[in-house]
């Protein structure tokens, strides 16, 4: 059974090669007043940067820079850009890079005219936004997160070891998103390879969640058949055209909202996850791909036909003769060995986890209830034992 729920989706897409000449159409819809937002320059050295600036300026905008986003933004770097949107009086955040910059711009928002700490508010007391928002612009460079068609938004706070993601309302959605396959070529295989599990594990963490026979589930096998199709030959040549269009479309569909409507969804794969990258900073996607599997193998027992499902319909397990444990977990040994043939990373020792670190990666993995299981603070301890081999 669907669950009742409410859909909206106000952000609007402009994806091809061309699709960056569309924002002529968008830059007249605000003032004057331009906030660029990227991360470490790469923008730059590929020509995306000069082809932004020209554009803007040839539209009279007054351009604001606010460079330098880490993979992992910090709510030091929040507060800096708070402070250059608010003395800027800017209209409008244009966000050029991948989900970071994505999830920063977002974070400065709703955060420059917020009248307390944003931090305390938003992230920890997870309050809505009730002061004025600053319309956000993303222009894609990397695919992973979603964040281009979404209102999540993960700020990283080190003094406190806590790394926190905030899902706001449709309201602070990017009002519109530029996706040009060709601006991802250039990033390294590594990060590239991330991306595309970050964005299978956003589609599993929603697939593994019920076990209804749900629409959102046949669109979901869909979604990871293309991405598994894809992303092989992505990794065999990066600029592969289709292939690249194809996961850039994937990831956006996977984080949308779209497919969790009438789903509990599990976060839990996030959640540990984001409590090891507020220790190690350690690249995102590689995080969730070292800890998936024994977090999966974990719960399967308590969500085994969904299990078995999956194996079958994603990973072609052949059912016959076995019982419905040795089909689910052949589909969870063809996924390892499709994750070690991309090149990800399967232990989070490689990440520069030690196990000092386990008790208070525990305590910062916010508990959720949607899954098979809900976890206790021992078993996740469990989880990440059976991460570092």
């Amino acid at each position: 059974m669907i669950g009742n729920f409410s859909y909206s989706n106000p952000t609007k897409i402009y994806f091809g090669e061309d699709s960056l000449n569309f924002l002529n159409e968008e830059l007249p819809k605000y003032g004057k007043n331009i906030l660029l937002v990227y991360g470490g320059g790469s923008i730059k050295s590929t020509g995306i940067y000069d082809n932004i600036i020209k554009i803007l300026k040839e539209n009279g905008k007054e351009i604001f820079e606010d460079g330098g986003v880490m993979p992992n933004p910090t709510v030091e770097k929040l507060y800096e850009g708070c402070k250059r949107a608010k003395d800027n009086n800017v209209d409008l955040i244009l966000a050029v890079g991948g989900g970071s910059v994505c999830d920063y711009a977002k974070a400065v928002s709703v955060s420059t005219y917020c009248e307390e700490d944003p931090w305390d508010k938003y992230y920890l007391r997870m309050e809505d936004v009730d002061n004025k928002i600053i319309p956000v612009g993303c222009v894609l460079t990397m695919v992973g997160t979603g964040s281009e068609m979404n209102g999540g938004s993960v700020i990283t706070n080190h003094a406190a070891k806590l790394k926190i993601g905030h899902v706001f309302g449709d309201n602070v959605f990017p009002k519109f998103s530029i996706l040009n396959p060709v601006f991802t070529y250039t990033i390294p295989q590594y990060q590239m390879v991330a991306g595309f599990f970050d964005i299978m594990s956003h589609i599993l963490e929603q697939y593994f969640s019920n076990e209804d026979d749900n629409t959102s589930d046949y669109i979901m096998e869909g979604l990871l058949k293309s991405l598994i199709h894809s992303s092989k030959i992505a990794v065999k040549n990066p600029t592969d055209y289709e292939a690249r269009s194809n996961i850039m479309w994937t990831a956006t569909w996977a984080l949308n909202t779209f497919v969790a409507k009438g789903k509990l969804t599990d976060w839990m794969v996030h959640m540990i996850g984001h409590s090891i990258g507020a220790y190690t900073n350690a690249t995102h996607g590689m995080i969730l791909s070292a800890i998936s599997l024994p977090y999966y193998r974990f719960i399967m027992p308590y969500g085994l036909q969904k299990f078995k499902r999956y194996a079958i319909n994603v990973w072609n397990v052949n059912p016959e003769g076995k019982t419905d444990e040795e089909i689910a977990k052949e589909g969870l040994s063809q996924m390892e060995a499709y994750m070690k043939e991309i090149g990800l990373v399967m232990s989070i020792k490689d990440l520069g986890v030690t196990e000092d670190m386990f008790d208070g990666i525990a305590k910062g993995s916010f508990i959720l209830k949607g899954g098979y299981k809900t976890l206790s603070h021992d078993e996740i301890i469990h989880i990440l034992k059976k991460s570092m081999i």
